[in-house]
């Protein structure tokens, strides 16, 4: 599958998702509060997509985001 900034290989985005695990693990080992991690990380998410999308595809990305929370998708529930 070919990958690009809209698409990563499935590899590709396991090996991020890894990374990004590990990273959290340490910061939580280190008493980093999880509201600093979660800001440290959607900031500099938010800084990655800026150099690499249209603002547009931005949006979109964030009212995807904005639908799961509202739907309870992010805690495996519905609204509530």
């Amino acid at each position: 599958m070919p990958s690009g900034p809209d698409q990563e290989t499935p590899a590709e985005l396991s090996l991020a998702g890894s990374v990004i695990d590990k990273a959290i693990e340490y910061m939580i080992g280190q008493n980093v509060p999880p509201i600093a991690i979660a800001s440290a990380l959607l900031g500099g998410s938010m800084a990655l997509l800026a150099r690499t999308l249209a603002d547009e595809a931005i949006v979109g990305i964030l009212n995807n985001a904005i639908a799961s929370v509202r739907s309870g998708e992010l805690r495996g529930h519905g609204p509530g």
